[in-house]
């Protein structure tokens, strides 16, 4: 491992996002010392891992590289086109890197590394808990199985993770009615173990032992132990039994039941009829799972379906476990990282995680994105399977479908988990309180208003006015306007003025139906049309804190400086003000395409020879709206009542020409 040397740390995480000062920070050194950028020349070409380090020497984000060389010159150039990066890259002092052989070593020690230092910038679990598994203690001449949260042993096989404790433990009980092993929580088999592992190579004599003085446990009498306190079962036999609990917790049932059924057979042959209705129990115990579990394939393929749905800094992951065609479990996960993060990064640093700590590996994982490194975790899973396996993005069909509803399932999981745990109230109190930091202003803005023009070349031009209170969309108080200025091409200063003057003139702003005088004013866009609003206020003799919201790099401009205000990426305070600007753009928008929607239903009817008052009435009471006369037939317009064949074929051919020629409005 080479390690670069770290100097005195001058920015702090979570610190607005500065381009410029991440880039001369990794381009200069106090010290005298190599910047990061000239340590980054002398890294080596190979394959392997890198480490970025902060000043108090911890890891803020592992990755792994094919070029270790390329790719961390890509953070320290800042080509790396991520949000996060420059942000991360102003916390970071130093690094280290390891060289390994492939890019598969490469992907196996990330995960590793990893889950060893648990870096802030890399995707985790949101919550901090252990999720639960089923193990089997490898290792021991009888292995038992458990429901545990323990850190993963070298000689124990998990499977899991469940995210219903007790769906975990229901699993246990139900399986070992179907193939009796031994507890890890029975006393019986602690006493045994123990004195397996003082005498390890006399197995058979403490079976002897066991067989002359041991007691069968309750377990034993109720037929989900196998007699391992008494003698009662050889550790080639207990074997077996374990083979077969580990290949019906893989998914593989039917190999269990075949198994079974062969027992059953042969214990009829022998007459021995009450070992032969045990076993026929067992088999009715996974007919009745059978029943309760859905066929999602008629194939009996083996399959993990993956999916997600991101809020801003949080997002929600549901794994549906689909074994031989039947969803056998599903789970939930809730993620650190949301919108802040690529959805690549964020699916592969999930699917890295997940599999690393389960030993249930599918033939195929069905993701909804193409990831660049799938090849690589696919030879991974692979290995680890022992079996092929493939990252696949199915595009159509049942796994499409299934994709789908997991998306659904992911982002209801998220939605309990930010109820449950008051993330968004939260979120939105530190929302309000960044922007009333941020912004120079004399309290939390509990009511935003927001808006915005949307016009097409100065025709049919609009503004909408949303409003957010408490920060949350107060839709009973949205209001939009009909500019009346006459333009012959678009203004958004002309207008913002003069839908501003309408708002807060003195009869608006002592109309209740317009609600209370807002804490903040937004206007979609930069200096100019704040600016414009400025002027209008002033001229109002209003003094009413207000701000401008430009789309290219998200900046806020303010009346006392000349400097944009750039909220951090990723934070509450930013992600609130672009949800307000949004939503007055698509309210703007919708108003908009209404009106244009509707005077071109007007005009080009009345110029259609052939339709006059009365037909046009007619067919805009036979389709209803002009959407669905334009989405017509000719067959179903030539049904109106009382439309000539002829005149129906031409309001046919004119809507289909000018859906050819129709256009959008400016900023769409």
């Amino acid at each position: 491992m080479a390690e670069a040397p770290a100097s005195p740390g001058r920015h702090r995480l979570g610190s607005p996002l500065d381009a410029r000062a991440a880039r001369e920070h990794v381009t200069s050194s106090d010290s005298g010392s190599p910047s990061l950028a000239e340590q980054v020349a002398l890294v080596p070409t190979d394959p392997g891992c890198y480490l970025w380090k902060d000043a108090s020497g911890a890891v803020v984000y592992v990755g792994k590289a094919k070029n270790l060389r390329a790719r961390m010159k890509q953070y320290v150039t800042l080509a790396d086109d991520r949000a996060k990066i420059p942000l991360m890259m102003q916390t970071v002092e130093s690094f280290d890197y390891i060289v390994v052989e492939s890019e598969h070593e490469a992907l196996v020690l990330e995960r590793e590394l990893i889950a060893q230092h648990r870096p802030y910038f890399n995707v985790d679990y949101k919550d901090d808990k252990t999720y639960p598994y089923i193990a089997v203690t490898h290792g021991d001449a009888f292995p038992a199985i458990k429901y545990t949260r323990e850190k993963h042993k070298p000689k124990t096989r998990y499977f899991g993770p469940y995210t219903d404790a007790r769906a975990a433990r229901d699993t246990i009980d139900t399986l070992r009615r179907i193939c009796p092993i031994c507890s890890a929580t029975c006393a019986e088999w602690k006493r045994v173990h123990r004195l397996l592992a003082k005498q390890p190579a006399d197995a058979d004599l403490i079976s002897l032992i066991c067989a002359q003085n041991g007691r069968p446990c309750f377990d034993y009498h109720v037929g989900r132990g196998p007699g391992v306190c008494a003698g009662l079962v050889s550790p080639d036999e207990y074997a077996a039994s374990v083979r077969r609990v580990e290949r019906f917790l893989s998914g593989h049932r039917s190999d269990v039941v075949t198994e079974l059924k062969e027992e059953m057979a042969e214990a009829a042959a022998e007459l021995d009829f009450e070992r032969a209705a045990r076993v026929k129990r067992r088999l009715e115990v996974i007919d009745g799972l059978d029943d309760r579990q859905q066929v999602v394939f008629p194939s009996r393929v083996d399959i993990d379906v993956i999916g997600f749905f991101r809020e801003e800094t949080i997002a929600g992951a549901c794994v549906f476990a689909v074994r031989e065609g039947r969803t056998q479990r599903t789970c939930e996960f809730i993620l650190d990282k949301g919108l802040d993060v690529p959805e690549d990064e964020l699916v592969a640093g999930f699917v890295k995680r997940y599999y690393d700590e389960t030993a249930d590996i599918p033939a195929e994982v069905d993701i909804a994105v193409d990831l660049p490194d799938a090849e690589v975790i696919g030879e991974w899973l692979s290995e680890k399977r022992g079996r092929a396996c493939h990252v696949h993005r199915p595009q159509r069909g049942e796994k499409r479908r299934l994709l789908e509803m997991c998306e659904r399932n992911a982002r209801h999981a998220l939605m309990r988990y930010m109820l449950r745990t008051g993330y968004a109230d939260d979120r939105t109190n530190q929302a309000l309180l960044e922007l009333e930091s941020a912004l120079a202003l004399d309290a939390p803005p509990l009511r935003i208003e927001c808006f915005d023009i949307s016009t097409l070349h100065g025709a049919f031009t609009v503004a909408s006015m949303v409003v957010f209170s408490n920060g949350r969309p107060d839709k009973s108080q949205y209001r939009r306007f009909k500019i009346r200025a006459e333009l012959t091409e678009a203004n958004d200063f002309a207008s913002m003025s003069e839908v501003l003057g309408r708002r807060y003139a003195p009869e608006r702003m002592a109309d209740e139906r317009f609600g209370s005088r807002p804490d903040l004013l937004v206007v979609d866009g930069g200096r100019p049309q704040l600016t414009a609003a400025i002027r209008q206020l002033s001229d109002l003799g209003l003094d009413i804190p207000v701000c401008g919201l430009a789309k290219a790099d998200e900046e806020v401009f303010v009346p006392w400086d000349d400097t944009p205000v750039v909220l951090p990426t990723g934070s509450a305070s930013l992600y609130l003000i672009k949800q307000v600007r949004d939503e007055s753009h698509r309210f703007a928008i919708t108003f908009h395409r209404e009106l244009r929607g509707r005077a071109m239903t007007v005009s080009i009817l009345d110029e259609i020879e052939g339709v006059g008052p009365t037909r046009k009435r007619a067919i805009m009471r036979h389709f209803g709206s002009m959407k669905r006369l334009r989405d017509a037939s000719l067959e179903e317009i030539c049904a109106v009542k009382g439309l000539p064949a002829d005149v129906a074929r031409e309001v046919f051919r004119v809507l289909r020409a000018m859906d050819g020629s129709d256009g959008g409005p400016e900023g769409e």
